[in-house]
C-alpha cells in the first residue's frame, strides 16, 4: 500500500482538524499542505507588516484632508492648508526673479567692456546665461555653440560680422534676413548661370581653402577673384563688414566637401536668424551677447 499523504494520518497530526502537526524544526504549526515533501507553516501575520498598513491608510486620510487631492471637475481640492501649486510656482518664479533683478539691470546698459571686467557681476550671472542660452539658442548652434548643418559655430574665432559682444548683441537683436526692419542682411545668390566645369572647378578651389591660401594664375583661381572675392575676400577669409563667412577654417557653415560647396555655388544659401527684439528684453540680449563672445574661452576650458 502507499503511504497515505492524508494529513490527519501523518504523526503528530489531529485526526480531528488535520491540520495541527507541529514542524520539530521551527516549532511552528503547519496548514497540512504538502507540496512534494515541503509543508507550510501557519506563521502568524507579521505585526510590523500589519502597523505599516495602519499607519499607511491614517497618512493617506490625513494627507487627502490637509492638501488638494480630489478632482472636481476642472478644478481641485485645495485641503485645509490651503495649498495651491501654480500659486506656489509663480511665487517662486517672482522671488527668483526679484533676486536676479538687483544685478540683472547692470545689463540693461551697453558698457560692455565694463561689464567684461567686472568678474564678480560676470561670476553671478553666468549661470542665468547658460539658461538664456540653452532656451533661446542651443536648439540650433548646440549646447556649447558647436553648430551644425546650416547654423554657424558660435565657439570659435570666426564670425560672419564682428564677433565683439556689441555686434553679437545686435544681431541678437535684429536677427539675419529676418522681419525686423534692422535686421542684418547676407545672401548667397545662385550661380546657376555659370558653366558647369566652372562651378566644379571653383567647388574644388574652396573645397581645399582650409589647406592654404588660392594658388595664383589659374584658372579656379581667376574665377574666383571675379566671382567669390568681392565678398569672402581675396583669400577667402570672409567679409565682416557683409556677412560672408570664411571658407578657410573648417566651420563652413553648410560643409565644405566639395559636393556641398558645388550645391551652394549652384543654387545659393539664405539662411535666416529670427529677431530676438520682442522676445528678449536689453539686458537678456546683451547677457546673451557677453556670454557668445566668451564661448570660445568657455570651450577651451571644458576641452582641458
Amino acid at each position: 500500500m502507499p503511504e497515505s499523504t492524508d494529513p490527519r494520518e501523518l504523526p503528530g497530526a489531529d485526526p480531528h482538524t488535520g491540520n495541527r502537526k507541529v514542524d520539530p524544526v521551527t516549532g511552528y504549526e503547519t496548514t497540512g499542505h504538502d507540496w512534494g515533501g515541503i509543508t507550510e507553516l501557519n506563521t502568524a501575520f507579521p505585526k510590523l507588516v500589519i502597523w505599516a498598513l495602519v499607519l499607511t491608510f491614517l497618512y493617506s486620510v490625513i494627507t487627502w484632508i490637509l492638501l488638494p487631492a480630489w478632482p472636481t471637475g476642472r478644478d481641485y481640492t485645495r485641503g485645509l492648508l490651503g495649498l495651491d501649486q501654480g500659486v506656489e510656482a509663480v511665487k517662486g518664479f517672482r522671488d527668483l526673479a526679484a533676486g536676479r533683478q538687483d544685478w540683472m539691470s547692470h545689463f540693461t546698459g551697453e558698457n560692455f567692456a565694463a561689464l567684461q571686467s567686472d568678474t564678480g557681476l560676470m561670476a553671478a550671472a553666468l549661470p542665468a546665461a547658460e539658461r538664456l542660452f540653452a532656451d533661446n539658442c542651443a536648439a540650433c548652434h548646440g549646447v556649447s555653440g558647436q553648430g551644425g548643418p546650416g547654423f554657424p559655430v558660435l565657439s570659435d574665432g570666426y564670425w560672419m560680422w564682428s564677433g565683439d559682444p556689441e555686434a553679437i548683441a545686435e544681431t541678437i537683436r535684429f536677427g539675419i534676413n529676418s522681419d525686423h526692419p534692422d535686421t542684418r542682411f547676407a545672401k548667397m545668390p545662385a550661380f546657376d548661370w555659370m558653366e558647369r566645369s566652372d562651378r566644379s572647378a571653383l567647388a574644388q578651389l574652396v573645397a581645399d581653402l582650409p589647406n592654404g591660401p588660392v594658388k595664383r594664375h589659374s584658372p579656379a583661381a581667376a574665377l574666383f577673384a571675379n566671382n567669390c572675392a568681392s565678398c569672402h575676400g581675396e583669400n577667402g577669409s570672409g567679409g565682416l563688414e557683409t556677412g560672408a563667412p570664411s571658407l578657410t577654417d573648417g566651420s563652413v557653415i553648410y560643409g565644405q566637401d566639395e559636393q556641398t560647396v558645388l550645391n551652394t555655388i549652384t543654387h545659393g544659401r539664405h539662411g535666416v536668424m529670427p529677431s530676438w527684439a520682442d522676445r528678449l528684453s536689453d539686458a537678456q540680449i546683451n547677457l546673451l551677447a557677453l556670454y557668445v563672445a566668451q564661448l570660445s574661452e568657455l570651450s577651451n576650458e571644458v576641452a582641458q
